[in-house]
């Protein structure tokens, strides 16, 4: 019997592919871990990322979280139900235990909220729910930022890649001219072993691309959630192409600053954090003032049937609330630096992403208009001669290491100036591109 026709053999098969099966499954199905598609654009992997990434989502929580303490702040206390016996005698020695010449009392109790308390307390709390509102946003702003550098980034690995691998081609390609030339006795052995030697370090350049590529792809697979850091990704874009962004780039540094007091959630949530703690303030001083407690009921005592009454007023004469009011103020002239200090900062990043667009795209345009064409002429010609014998070994070898480095070095302009664009976007809080 065959190994193909073994029932045992075939149930194994069979067995493995169930487990395959459902494996896949699970990762289809697993909350938050959807596949990721096997090819993207910039905005396509900006939308995932903002529909699964994790800290995204626990940010998201946290304006839940403010919600629950508004529906919180603006509850009535509840009273309170009471019921007491008194009298009862339980044992004597000689005679039953009685029920007769009891007491029995049973009251409610309700303290009485002042509206104007419940009113700054639910006003503070709606602040907390703008503050992380307006946090939110600014994680979703951060994300965005990240997302396009990572994006763009596996597009900087790729164009290294693609200039390794084509290196590596046309040094192979010269080595089997070589050995061709060293067979009729036209060059020396050593002629064929510098090129040779000299392939090992276009190779090592491919392998250090590889690496920096597949990387690259992890990192972003990473900020999109995705089950498997290792699956197949292919990146729609060129490193060449300026991105679309949802701010206008050729803006003053002015119209950018006024972009991003208007916009900036950071801001927002500084400013939201401020108004809280001025809010809390006032509530905190409603406390200093205890609520009075009214009490209520029935009573029972022997044959006889009374009302009860009473009224619970607390006497404010040592703890009038004094360390959560002197708390509350230090905490408003905290939000008050700490809201300065954020528009400082957000002044400091708009200021250094316009100045790093303006200065990545002239050294962009400097090499792109000086260095390429030279390198790319130098290149082609030597090689063309080397072929013909018009040129010596080194002279080609030359021309490549030139043109290599200098395609490398515009590579990470491009990258450079196109990651100052993303930064300069998000310094003025972007809106997503629709």
């Amino acid at each position: 019997m065959s190994a193909k026709s073994d029932p045992q053999v075939m149930k194994q098969n069979a067995f493995a592919a169930l487990v395959a099966t459902l494996l896949l499954l699970g990762r289809l199905l697993l909350p938050g871990q959807e596949v990721v598609p096997g090819e993207l654009s910039l905005n396509e992997a900006v939308k995932l990322a903002l529909e699964r990434n994790p800290e995204l989502l626990a940010a998201r929580n946290s304006i839940e979280m403010a919600e629950g303490d508004v529906v919180t702040a603006g509850l009535r206390p509840n009273p309170q139900f009471t019921v007491e016996s008194e009298g009862l005698s339980y044992y004597r020695s000689g005679i039953e235990p009685s029920f007769e010449g009891r007491e029995l009392t049973a009251g409610v109790e309700y303290e009485i909220q002042r509206r104007s308390q419940r009113r700054l307390g639910r006003r503070a709390a709606q602040f907390s729910t703008v503050r992380e509102t307006a946090a939110f946003e600014d994680a979703a702003r951060a994300l965005r930022l990240e997302v396009r550098s990572a994006f763009y980034r596996v597009l900087l690995a790729d164009s290294n890649r693609r200039l390794a691998q084509t290196t590596l081609d046309q040094t192979d390609q010269v080595i089997a001219l070589n050995r061709t030339r060293f067979e009729q006795g036209e060059i020396s052995g050593l002629e064929l072993t510098r090129i040779e030697v000299e392939r090992l370090r276009f190779a090592d350049d491919l392998f250090q691309a590889r690496l920096e590529l597949q990387n690259s792809k992890a990192a972003l697979l990473a900020l999109l959630n995705a089950p498997d850091l290792g699956a197949r990704l292919n990146v729609r874009g060129d490193l060449r192409e300026i991105p679309r962004l949802g701010v206008p780039m050729n803006a003053t540094a002015e119209e950018f600053l006024q972009m991003a007091t208007d916009r900036r959630p950071d801001l927002q949530a500084a400013v939201a954090e401020f108004e809280r703690s001025a809010a809390e303030i006032l509530f905190q001083r409603t406390l200093a003032t205890p609520n009075i407690t009214v009490a209520g009921g029935y009573m029972r005592e022997g044959q006889d049937n009374k009302l009860v009454a009473g009224v619970n007023i607390p006497l404010a004469v040592f703890n009038r609330n004094q360390g959560e009011i002197l708390r509350s103020k230090a905490e408003t002239r905290q939000a008050q630096n700490l809201l300065t200090a954020t528009r400082n900062r957000i002044a400091l990043e708009v200021w250094q992403a316009f100045n790093a667009v303006k200065i990545n795209g002239e050294r962009v345009e400097y090499i792109q208009s000086q260095q390429i064409r030279q390198a790319e002429e130098a290149s082609r010609v030597t090689l063309a001669a080397y072929r013909l014998g018009g040129a010596p070994l080194m002279n080609y070898l030359d021309a490549q290491r030139r043109y290599r480095d200098t395609m490398r070095v515009l590579n990470q302009a491009l990258f450079d100036e196109r990651a100052s664009m993303f930064e300069l976007a998000a310094a003025v809080g972007d809106v997503p591109v629709p």
